[in-house]
This record gives structure tokens, C-alpha cells and sequence, in this order.
């Protein structure tokens, strides 16, 4: 069984309806901050737990939940003298139980959500509790008369309750038959100087004998604690002070049954816990809760950006741990890593991006890509793919030097403002032009190779006979120089390759403006052409920083000023 797709209204940075569909196994959530990643792990975990920020929502209930919008909308109309109901959250899982769970499927099946129709599922709400009607009516009256003003939710008067579509008024999260792990390994709101986090995982281990053994062996510090003669010697001093009528003296605490759980300290290699380095303590986090009891019952696990404080090995590690551990749950994770997304599998992602126009979430998946494309990225997962999918437009280079010359261009044409800066990005993508222009094609991303020619313009339109032509995309543009250069240079035994991106700059210039550029005195041509194929990066860097006008081969241009439009 799993959760086959969240609905979420008016819930934190969701404006009135989303909904997404998720996938049965690994679903990885990215996008731009305040995109709604960690919103949606968290409506996952609220709905099935009653928690939120580590503590029982009755304890932490305030109008910050609430979408920002709808709830100047609500107040706005209170000012205005015509009121509009207090606005509602509702957070709506929809269950997918397989056949052999058709009883308990039974028990969830209705048509008690807001769409009306028969579905599988329960729906969490926090909203206005009729039982204060007239308070807050009267609330609204006075508010009305200008003898009180209303700048925030009446809070006061709400609630929160859970339902099956079955319509169950009765039901609670230790009924519903989905269990879920929040795994936030940065997160450093849930621990005090003991770690209570990892406490209570080391706890979760722990048989009922264990438990009660451990208590007893703490009980029996206080006993030992009590009997050491400095401490007998402070407690007659604190004694004498005449504090209070009643006893005073240092002593273990043990108001509780479960006082050693906040009390005890774990320890890695004779070093507290809280002292280790965050790395370990995020990796040891993630997967002491993977594995701990409350995490193998649970159906649902939620990764917050596992990939924080984590070196390249570590991460593997983790990521290697996570596809191994868990082929029997539902994983939903949030991450900006493109390490993370390439060895996880591409096809498992969930785009979430901002509407620009209307200023709510979309989202988009990666479905479709071919078995070697997918392969390609998960075995050699350092290819940026993310910035290919976060960015407004990609500008595709084979390599560092072109991706250096590609920004100056850019630069010098646009009022000296890096393409990044217009959310442009330039990416060095090696030889994997195709594989990131299947991407691109699966999510409609605006895209521009820039290429070489090589000589051999009829070997580079087989390549891209996909995007030229007939078949080309309106949001995906190849440039390359359509003429074929030649010459005498030899490199070795080998013709030197005229159709570069070097040659072709030199050839738009002058040797003379680049021997001052590069400080040089060659005065055959063919000798700079030697020196910029030995040096490409250096020499990139230099034409980057020079001050000199530069004059950049037509391909390079189209490519800076192609713009999509939608």
C-alpha cells in the first residue's frame, strides 16, 4: 500500500488547491526555494502524525500555517465590514491498497473529500470550530463597530480532526494504517544538550527488559551520587543556608519514569554526540532512523535534503544505504543535490517551480527518459543535470574554456550582467549533449547548444536530426558556425583542427589584439593557434578578463541572444 497522491489547500506557501500524484516507490521533490519541497514532507507527516516542527500540533497551532494570501484575504474582508469565513486547511491523503488489502480498504473508501468522489484516503483539517459560533460572531460584531480591531486569526477558536473518505469522524493517527519517518538530519530544533533526537533512536532499539534495566541502573546513580562524600559535604552547606523550610540538595533527576532517556548521553568513539563533526552526525541521524523500529514500521519515509554537512563519499554512502534498506516503502525525498537526483534515478523527479504569472506551484516530472539515459546519469552521477532543470534557460558547452568565452559574450552584450544573473545558466556538459536534451525535451526547458563543427557539418546534423529542421523544438536551438575552415598547420601527424571554438575566435580578431591580451609576440598566426590549444583554459580566462574589445564568431552571438517565447 501506499499514498498515491497529496492534496494541500491553503497549507503554508500553498494557495488554495494543489494536488501531485505520487509514485509508488522513490519520489524525489526539487525546486527553487519557497517552492514547497519541505511543505509537502511536512503535509505528509501532519496528516499522518499530528506533528509538526517536532511537537503535537495542539501545542503548536498559529496563524503562520496558514497560507500567507488566503489569510490576508480573510482579514482584509473583516475590515471591509463583509466578512468571509475563516479559512480552512486541508491536507488530503489518497490511499492505494493492494488486493489483498480490500478490507482495509473498506474501512477508507467514500467520497468525504472536497472533490466529492469515491477515492480511498483520509482528509487532516484545521479549521473554525462551530462550538465558538457566537463568540466569534460577537468577535466580529465588535470588530464590526470599531470597539475591538481584528489584525490576526482568532486562533483561538480553531481546531484540527481527522476523517477517513468513509466519512469516520473518529479516526486517529494510531488507526490509520500508514506510519511515517520525518527524517531531518540538519535540523537542530528537536535536540537539547543531550540529543533527545538520538536518544530516543538508540531507545527505539531497545527491548521492554532493556528499557527497565537501563532505569533501574540510572535509578541507582542517584543512590551512588547521594553516598559520595563531596556531595554530602555540599548538601550540609546548601543546608546551613537556610534556602527554604523544606530540604534542599543535589541530587539525579528522577521525576520520570523515562528521566534517563534526557539524562544519558550517547557517545561515538569516547566523544559526546553533540561534539562530532555535523557530517556524522547527519549520516549516523539519517540512518539510525532509517533503520530504528519506528522507521521499519512505518510505510512512508520523508528525507529532508539528505545531502547536508555530507562529503561526496559519505553521501554515496548514505544514498547506497537508502536504495538497499528500503525497496518495501515509499520514499519522498527533498533535495538540491543533482548527485542525489542522478543516483537516485531521474525518472523519479518532481520539478517544483513558481508560476510567474500566477504565482502559484506547478510541477513537472521527468518520465519517458530512455534506459541509457538513465543509466548514463546514475553511474556517473556528477553531471549537473538539476541546474539544467532549475534554471529559465541553459546554455549548453562541451567544456570549460567554451563555458568561460560563452559568459563573456553573454557579458559584454548585456550590459556587463553575467548570464546567471537573468537566471541563464552556462553548463559544461562534456559529450552528453543528447542525454541533457532529453531532459530538456521531457520538461519543455529552453535550451541552446553551442557547438563545434569539427569540419564535418553533415556527421553534426545526423547528431542533432532530432532538433534541426523539420523535427526542431521551438525551445531547443543548435548553433554551430556553418563554415568549414582549413589550413596548413600540422600538429604531429595530425591536421589541426581549424573548426574549434579558439580558431574561430582568432579568426574574428587580430593577432595583434591577442598577443595583447595574452602578452605574447608571436607573429605567425598558426603559432598562436599552438599556444591556444596548449593553454585553452588559461587563455579563456584571459579573454574573460580582458578589457579589450573582443568580436565573437555569429554562431556565439545567436546563441546569447535566442530568447524563447512562450
Amino acid at each position: 500500500m501506499h499514498i498515491a497522491k497529496i492534496v494541500i489547500e491553503n497549507f503554508k506557501c500553498f494557495e488554495g488547491r494543489f494536488e501531485l500524484e505520487l509514485n509508488k516507490g522513490l519520489n524525489i521533490l526539487v525546486g527553487d526555494n519557497e517552492s514547497g519541497k519541505s511543505t509537502i514532507l511536512e503535509a505528509i507527516n501532519l496528516a499522518l502524525t499530528g506533528w509538526i516542527y517536532g511537537k503535537y500540533l495542539k501545542n503548536e497551532l498559529n496563524q503562520s500555517i496558514f497560507n500567507r494570501n488566503i489569510l490576508t484575504k480573510y482579514l482584509d474582508s473583516l475590515k471591509t465590514g463583509t466578512p468571509s469565513s475563516p479559512p480552512a486547511i486541508y491536507i488530503e491523503l489518497y490511499f492505494d491498497f493492494e488486493i489483498e488489502e480490500d478490507s482495509l480498504k473498506a474501512t477508507f473508501e467514500g467520497d468525504g473529500n472536497n472533490d466529492r468522489k469515491k477515492a480511498c484516503g483520509i482528509q487532516f483539517k484545521i479549521s473554525f470550530n462551530e462550538n465558538y459560533k457566537k463568540e466569534y460572531e460577537t468577535l466580529v460584531e465588535q470588530n464590526k463597530k470599531q470597539s475591538i480591531n481584528i489584525n490576526s486569526l482568532p486562533i483561538e477558536y480553531y481546531d484540527f480532526s481527522w476523517s477517513s473518505f468513509a466519512r469516520d469522524y473518529s479516526l486517529t493517527p494510531k488507526t490509520i494504517p500508514f506510519k511515517s519517518a520525518f527524517i531531518d538530519s540538519s535540523n537542530t530544533r528537536y535536540q537539547n544538550g543531550s540529543d533527545v533526537y538520538i536518544s530516543r533512536i538508540v531507545r527505539d532499539f531497545l527491548t521492554d527488559e532493556h528499557k527497565i534495566k537501563v532505569s533501574q541502573a540510572h535509578r541507582k546513580l542517584k543512590d551512588t551520587f547521594a553516598l559520595e562524600d563531596i556531595i554530602k559535604e555540599v548538601n550540609n552547606v546548601i543546608k546551613q543556608k537556610d534556602i527554604s523550610q523544606k530540604k534542599v540538595e543535589l541530587s539525579v533527576d528522577m521525576s520520570t519514569k523515562s528521566a534517563w532517556e534526557s539524562s544519558l548521553v550517547t557517545y561515538l568513539d569516547d566523544i559526546p554526540f553533540t561534539h562530532i563533526g555535523k557530517g556524522e552526525q547527519c549520516l549516523v541521524k539519517t540512518k539510525l532512523a532509517l533503520s530504528h523500529k519506528k522507521s521499519m514500521e512505518a510505510n512512508i519515509l520523508l528525507l529532508e535534503e539528505p545531502e547536508n554537512h555530507l562529503s561526496h563519499s559519505k553521501l554515496n554512502q548514505l544514498i547506497n544505504h537508502i536504495k538497499s534498506r528500503n525497496d518495501d516503502k515509499q520514499i519522498i525525498i527533498s533535495t538540491h543535490s543533482s548527485f542525489v537526483a542522478n543516483k537516485l534515478g531521474l525518472e523519479c523527479l518532481i520539478l517544483l517551480n513558481i508560476d510567474q504569472k500566477t504565482k502559484l506551484i506547478n510541477k513537472t516530472r521527468i518520465t519517458g527518459l530512455s534506459d541509457e539515459t538513465k543509466i548514463h546519469f546514475e553511474k556517473l552521477a556528477g553531471y549537473d543535470t538539476l541546474r539544467l532543470v532549475l534554471c529559465k534557460k541553459a546554455i549548453l558547452v562541451e567544456g570549460p574554456s567554451d563555458e568561460l568565452i560563452i559568459q563573456k559574450a553573454y557579458k559584454d552584450f548585456n550590459n556587463e550582467r553575467l548570464p546567471i544573473e537573468d537566471e541563464v545558466d552556462v553548463i559544461s556538459v562534456g559529450t552528453t549533449f543528447l542525454r541533457f536534451l532529453e531532459i530538456a525535451e521531457k520538461i519543455t526547458k529552453p535550451v541552446v547548444v553551442v557547438t563545434d563543427n569539427d569540419g564535418d557539418i553533415t556527421s553534426l546534423n545526423n547528431k542533432y536530426s532530432e532538433y534541426l529542421g523539420v523535427n526542431q523544438k521551438d525551445f531547443i536551438q543548435i548553433f554551430f558556425d556553418h563554415e568549414v575552415d582549413v589550413g596548413p598547420l600540422m600538429i604531429g601527424n595530425n591536421n589541426f583542427n581549424y573548426n574549434t571554438l579558439e580558431p574561430k575566435l582568432l579568426k574574428e580578431n587580430s593577432l595583434d589584439s591577442f598577443n595583447k591580451i595574452f602578452k605574447s609576440t608571436y607573429t605567425d598566426v598558426n603559432d598562436m593557434h599552438k599556444f591556444m590549444k596548449g593553454n585553452k583554459t588559461e587563455c579563456a580566462l584571459m579573454l574573460f578578463d580582458t578589457n579589450e574589445n573582443l568580436t565573437f564568431p555569429k554562431y556565439i552571438l545567436s546563441a546569447i541572444e535566442w530568447k524563447y517565447e512562450q
